[in-house]
């Protein structure tokens, strides 16, 4: 059975949208609570799925069963029989980085594909932390003193995940992957696990792309201390795809 929680929409409200998120390494899909409680708040349907198995050896594989478990999730995310799009696929560190590579293969292997894509925190070409200590691993991955307890209290949670190498095959299928649908990419500047010149080389080339930096924040840029307006970031990015990528506020004068 495939492991994921669930957040709805308030009840009385119409369902925006899907979200689904992809969690990255060590992590489980309670690190994600409070983004999907908030993105919940907003009226989108929000599943937080298991982190991908990632083999080495196996990569074309480990996208395979990837997608089949993500579109099986998609569609058990239905409202009354329908899954409310647009569907949006939200990953973070090598979550997001599978997510890249899988929808770069082409055709999604559901009934219903995904409309646009988070990447949140992909790794860079040095993606190992080099944490000594459990300490050391959450100052990687964040300031919070929130998600730092969260993370802690988690006996789910592998310590020492942030210092597994990701496989190079999978960093070269996400660079080289074509998004087709629209993407957000978020990165902290703090991260010390984001190659920032590649991110933004990467924004530039696809035809439909914006890149969020996070200003102060860490690996964990969806769970750092920035994580409200993180979280505002990706409603405003839901909203926008909602009305055809036209921006719903345009700012017309503004002193600071």
């Amino acid at each position: 059975m495939t492991e994921y929680t669930d957040h709805h929409a308030p009840e009385g409200l119409l369902t925006r949208g899907t979200v689904l998120v992809v969690p990255g390494r060590g992590e489980t899909p309670a690190t994600y609570g409070r983004l999907g409680r908030r993105l919940a708040a907003d009226a989108y349907r929000v599943r937080v799925v298991a982190a991908p198995d990632l083999d080495a050896a196996d990569l074309d594989g480990s996208l395979t069963r990837l997608g089949a478990r993500l579109a099986e999730a998609v569609e058990g995310a239905a409202v009354e029989g329908d899954v409310a799009r647009p569907v949006v696929l939200v990953g973070a560190d090598t979550g997001a980085a599978a997510v890249a590579a899988l929808l770069g293969r082409g055709a999604f292997p559901g009934a219903v594909a995904p409309d646009a894509v988070v990447l949140a925190g992909l790794p860079g070409g040095s993606a190992a932390a080099s944490a000594a200590t459990w300490e050391e691993e959450l100052d990687v991955r964040t300031s919070c003193p929130t998600h730092r307890a969260v993370l802690t209290d988690d006996s789910r949670v592998r310590r020492g995940s942030l210092d597994d190498a990701v496989p190079e095959a999978l960093l070269a299928a996400a660079d080289a992957a074509v998004l087709t649908v629209p993407a957000l990419l978020l990165a902290g500047d703090a991260d010390p696990l984001a190659d920032h010149a590649a991110l933004a080389r990467t924004a530039a080339a696809l035809p439909r792309a914006r890149y969020s930096l996070v200003r102060g924040a860490h690996h964990d840029v969806l769970n750092d201390l920035q994580h409200r307006s993180v979280a505002a970031e990706v409603v405003t990015f839901l909203e926008t795809l909602r009305n055809e990528l036209r921006p719903l506020i345009a700012v017309e004068s503004s002193s600071w």
